[in-house]
């Protein structure tokens, strides 16, 4: 069931998206070589709590952190460790915060100093898949034109678009309805109306779109090893189209 959001409780979510923005930006400036991904989840943990919200992941099905930390070829669900950052990966953390019973959800991909030149493109179309999928959260629209619009992009750069995993409605809940596949056909699905509050959140791949599951029942890998990125922001559908909810 669909779950539309108040003008309150849009006030509040738009608390824990500032929350998760702020985090992000602080993560901008710690991830280099040589960092621990634990590291980063215990710097991300101290600063939700600080500011009088919960970490969404921590517990949540289980898991047991406050970020994902998704390194080089893992799609998602990366558990943090002490493994330290190398020169020329890639990764993604994916933050939620809570406050007042509402969730904030935003990932984010960084290069570890510098990186390939395939990355540098990889990570940049991945970025544009996020704002062409949001451009398509309209009042009047269907939710699968938001995954046709990332589809048909990525694909036609020889890009792969993971399937397995998708995007979500956010709200009370850090995964509501409707999911929101990555892939699609224009016209499709459930209607996109004023309201909802959803998370837009594209994994591209450099190769195959296939995942698989390490043996921590978390950690999502791209079957042929190759990279994969991914960008993510909650946002509102409004009559004036969508607002992103989780940016500074």
């Amino acid at each position: 069931m669909i779950i539309f959001k108040s003008a309150r409780e849009l006030a509040i979510m738009r608390e824990a998206g500032l929350i998760v923005a702020e985090c992000h930006a602080l993560l901008g400036e710690k991830i280099k070589a040589g960092v621990s991904t634990l590291e980063l989840d215990e710097l991300v943990e101290s600063y939700i709590r600080k500011k009088g919200a919960i970490p969404s992941f921590k517990g949540h099905h289980g898991f047991p952190a406050s970020i994902c930390a998704s390194v080089n070829d893992v799609i998602c669900h990366g558990i943090p460790n002490e493994q330290p950052l190398n020169e020329g990966d890639v990764i993604t953390i994916d933050i939620g915060a809570k406050v007042n019973g509402y969730h904030g959800d935003s990932a984010w991909s960084y290069a570890v100093g510098q990186v390939s030149p395939q990355i540098e493109k990889l990570m940049r179309v991945t970025k544009e898949c996020l704002f062409l999928g949001i451009d398509q959260a309209q009042p009047g629209k269907r939710i699968g034109d938001i995954g046709h619009a990332i589809q048909t992009y990525a694909e036609s750069l020889k890009y792969g678009v993971v399937r397995d995993f998708c995007g979500h409605g956010v709200g009370r809940e850090l995964w509501e309805d409707p999911e929101i596949p990555h892939y699609g056909h224009a016209g499709k699905g459930p209607a996109i109306k004023k309201g909802m509050t959803i998370a837009i959140e594209p994994m591209i791949t450099m190769g195959r779109w296939q995942a698989k599951t390490d043996s921590d029942g978390w950690t999502a890998r791209t079957v042929d090893g190759s990279i994969c990125v991914q960008y993510e922001h909650t946002l509102a559908v409004t009559p004036e189209g969508p607002v992103i909810l989780t940016q500074l």
